[in-house]
């Protein structure tokens, strides 16, 4: 007998793992990961590949997720994106000053 797997289970938030950001239950890897790897051109049978522990239907149910949620997932990333550019910019400022 097959076991059946409630969908809705798939994707958790908890706010002392990842900020709260929704990621794949059982783990860490945040449904915005997934997404990173979908908008480098990766398939979904690819990225489960390359993650290795997680299944087929934890990636689909991470890019669903995005899918049916594109602007709280796009926000978290050009807020991470915005981040990144400011430490860049402090590093480079860093380095000016050093030099």
């Amino acid at each position: 007998m097959t076991t059946v797997v409630d969908i809705g289970t798939l994707i958790v938030r908890s706010s002392e793992i990842r900020n709260g950001q929704p990621r794949l239950a059982g783990t860490g890897v945040t449904v915005r990961r997934i997404v990173g790897w979908y908008k480098l051109g990766l398939n979904p049978e690819e990225i489960a590949e390359e993650f290795g522990h997680l299944t087929l239907a934890q990636v689909h149910a991470a890019l669903a997720y995005y899918h049916a949620n594109r602007a709280e997932i796009e926000a978290i990333i050009a807020a991470e994106d915005k981040l990144a550019a400011e430490l860049e910019q402090k590093h480079n400022q860093q380095r000016q000053v050093a030099a």
